[in-house]
């Protein structure tokens, strides 16, 4: 075999162990940093579940559950959602689980 097509083969397989090296570290940084966010949104998410089921109250003010989390309203609002909450119809700051405030089976603005 030549040699400058040995030394060619050889860039090549570097270039392909490099890439799939870097890919793979790429990869396995996003896994460990979604699983550390995962752990820290569990208890937020426990604590919203636990002030949204509470029989005193069918529906929470938005400003409320943020504080009590400890969270801005970006990922109030995503750990909501995750945990099958939805806002009020109304454009109210207010939240409820679906389980406990199913949507209207027709909206009457519609109608």
């Amino acid at each position: 075999m030549n040699e400058n097509v040995l030394i060619a083969l050889i860039g090549v397989g570097g270039a392909i162990v490099g890439s799939v090296a870097t890919v793979s570290v790429e990869w396995l940084r996003a896994h460990l940093a979604n699983k550390a966010e995962e752990r820290r949104d569990k208890p937020r998410k426990d604590l919203l579940k636990k002030l949204l089921q509470s029989k005193k109250f069918q529906w929470r003010r938005l400003d409320t559950l943020m504080h009590v989390i400890g969270a801005d309203e970006e990922t109030t609002k995503r750990l909501l959602l995750d945990i099958g909450a939805r806002a009020s119809e109304d454009g109210q700051p207010l939240w409820g689980l679906v389980s406990r405030n199913p949507l209207p089976e027709s909206d009457t603005a519609a109608d």
